[in-house]
């Protein structure tokens, strides 16, 4: 098999035309071509206005040696081995161990998945609820703003990740991902996901996938309990014994001999009881700021060089670096979406975006963020990024005038340093329950609203129009990352025995790709860590 990457075709070009566009590229004929397979597919608008579809495809040749000796170097060579997802079987244990899954977002589904097909039958515990009935209460929220602290836009099935773009894109090269991806179509994801550049499942299809992958672990045996809150750990000589949760008045307690913390990058409470029943973290950086929004045909028209025509919304992702040190970067983009209330405590506004599959709403969002540094915490206790999170939050709520209502204002007057008193007519702020003109640098410290002006400047200048004055900016967003950081061993523990913490709650992970893989490697690390107490032998 033969690898042949940038084979181009105009919009209006059918893929029919592949096999002899990909034999021109590689210098090859075309009937020497017996086969061919997209690998991967992606918009190309470097030339614009001249914009193409661009492919890597795999082929399968003739005869292989004499291919490769004639084939043009710079664009074909052998193809790489393509790495199977493992087929995971049922163990037989001398005495079945006790295994437990603490959230259910990607890092949590893919670590209980994977537990339930080897036979561990875990116990899976879910703080919001199912993923269906999560619709509802997030519905509340955005429409009545009515908020369920225990279910909304962070916390439930699916993760935060569950109401976003559903992006699949990552800066990790695990051979995990295609595990990932391909779990993903068997579930009811679109099977594009497994060659786009850029795949999203979009937030309208991914509640039947993680619903369908949910499904899988009770069918395999795994307990999934929704509701269900862990409020403490029992630990003796430095291993994990047992944990308890609770499920509206009552509290559960079961032995555990290993647990998977897959908590979410928004789950205070919890980390405080994990830190002080002494697992070890520290703090780490992470971002804040506001969304913007632009008319979506405007962000098509700068990175197309004109009208899309038959090309997805167009996506961008920018980054500068202010005099200070501190990076300003877009984050999240959602081409064709909307911004969303997400929020988890009366009195405090965050906001995430999203959209569905088909990218088709009128504006396009972005997070804005701007590096927020430990130095910038409150003071040196491991969980103080948290505490500064709240009081950005509890300052947006003030500035929206309650009821979950955002602060939003004119990207000209931020930069201005003047408060908005309206809001132009470029842009229909999409946040629900509904947005209040005001001032976003009250939200922020100086350095960091003088940062955040900078970038959207120095922003302009990588997409044009980008800091348009009607552009809107609604705030606080302060969930991009968790501001904790655990401490892991080489086999994935924590400092205590039999945890073993996962994902963006971990803070090793960002985003649904990184966290899906996370969880299943820390569900391969809790079987090597099971099959050694039980004396199995790999």
């Amino acid at each position: 098999m033969l690898r042949i990457h940038s084979v181009t075709l105009l919009p209006d070009e059918p893929e029919s035309l592949l096999v002899q566009k990909a034999a021109r590229k590689a210098g090859l004929r075309t009937e020497d071509i017996l086969s061919l397979t997209v690998v991967k597919k992606s918009v190309d608008a470097r030339e614009k206005p001249l914009v193409v579809w661009s492919f890597t495809v795999d082929v399968r040749v003739r005869d292989e040696k004499s291919a490769l000796k004639k084939a043009k170097k710079a664009f074909c060579a052998p193809a790489p081995q393509k790495a199977s997802p493992p087929a995971r079987q049922p163990l037989s244990w001398p005495e079945k161990p006790r295994a437990a899954v603490i959230g259910l977002g990607p890092a949590g589904l893919f670590a209980a998945l994977a537990l339930s097909q080897w036979g561990l039958e875990p116990l899976v515990l879910e703080r919001g609820e199912p993923v269906e009935e999560r619709l509802r209460s997030v519905g509340r929220l955005r429409e009545e703003g009515i908020l369920n602290a225990e279910s909304n836009y962070q916390y439930g099935e699916g993760g935060a990740g569950a109401f976003s773009d559903g992006k699949l894109s990552t800066g990790t090269k695990d051979v995990r991902q295609q595990e990932v991806l391909e779990t993903f179509v068997r579930f009811g994801a679109p099977e594009d996901i497994l060659v786009l550049g850029r795949p999203h499942i979009g937030t309208d299809r991914l509640p039947k996938v993680v619903r369908g992958i949910r499904e899988e672990i009770l069918r395999l045996g795994g307990r999934v309990r929704f509701g269900a809150r862990l409020t403490g750990v029992e630990i003796r000589h430095g291993a994990l014994k047992a944990i308890r949760w609770q499920e509206g008045d009552r509290v559960f307690e079961e032995p555990v001999d290993a647990l998977i913390t897959a908590i979410g990058h928004s789950a205070e409470d919890t980390q405080s009881m994990l830190y002080d029943a002494g697992v070890s973290m520290r703090q780490k950086p992470f971002s804040a700021g506001f969304r913007i929004e632009h008319p979506q045909a405007m962000i098509d028209r700068a990175q197309y060089g004109g009208p899309r025509g038959s090309f997805p919304p167009a996506e961008y992702h920018l980054s500068v670096r202010c005099p200070d040190g501190r990076g300003v970067y877009t984050f999240c983009m959602c081409p064709g979406g909307q911004v969303v209330p997400a929020a988890t405590f009366s009195g405090g506004v965050c906001v995430n975006g999203m959209s569905p599959y088909l990218r088709d709403g009128p504006n396009a969002n972005s997070a804005v963020l701007v590096d927020v540094r430990p130095e910038d915490f409150p003071d040196t206790h491991p969980l103080s990024g948290f505490l500064l999170q709240r009081v950005l939050e509890k300052r947006a709520f003030s500035l929206g005038g309650g009821g979950f209502r955002a602060p939003a204002q004119r990207v000209g007057d931020f930069l201005a340093g003047q408060p908005s008193t309206h809001l132009g007519s470029l842009v229909e702020p999409t946040y629900r329950p509904g947005v209040t003109p005001a001032d976003l640098n009250a939200i922020f410290p100086s350095p960091l609203a003088e940062d955040l002006r900078l970038g959207l400047r120095l922003l302009d200048g990588r997409l044009k129009g980008f800091a348009h004055p009607d552009a809107v900016l609604t705030g606080a967003e302060t969930r991009s990352s968790c501001p904790v950081r655990y401490e892991r061993n080489s086999l994935g523990e924590s400092n205590i025995q039999g945890i073993f913490p996962a994902g963006e709650g971990a803070g090793l992970a960002g985003g649904i790709m990184s966290a899906a893989v996370d969880g299943l490697r820390q569900a391969e690390n809790v079987l090597k860590a099971l099959k050694a107490a039980a004396g199995i032998t790999p």
